[in-house]
């Protein structure tokens, strides 16, 4: 089963669902902002994706600039950053058995597919 990690007040995470429920497959949403994420979850996401933590936050968030910019931080902090601030994950991530992307543009998609 597909599985999309969704920000339903993002427009590019509606438009990545919709893209998906197009294709009739069946599509597990988890709202991760109202379900955050644990940080073996989120670091299990990381590895599927086959990026760097650094990779998957949206550095141009207020919360970013304020409390996170400019330091030095591991990559379990930065992950332990987005634990925290869910907003701060980049959407959407769209997970298909051992396959993951950031489907920025939705197109990514396909790539899983």
């Amino acid at each position: 089963m597909i599985k999309i990690y969704h920000n339903p007040r993002c427009s590019k995470s509606r438009e990545g669902l919709c893209s998906l429920q197009d294709l009739n497959q069946e599509v597990e949403i988890v709202n991760y902002i109202e379900n955050p994420l644990t940080f073996n979850e989120l670091k299990n996401i990381i590895a599927l994706l086959k990026i760097k933590p650094i990779e998957l936050v949206r550095t141009k968030e207020t919360i970013w600039k304020e409390q996170f910019k400019g330091k030095d931080l591991t990559d379990e902090e930065i992950i332990e950053a987005m634990v925290a601030n869910p907003k701060l994950i980049e959407r959407p991530i769209v997970v298909n058995g051992n396959k993951a992307v950031i489907a920025r543009p939705i197109e990514k998609i396909d790539e899983i597919l």
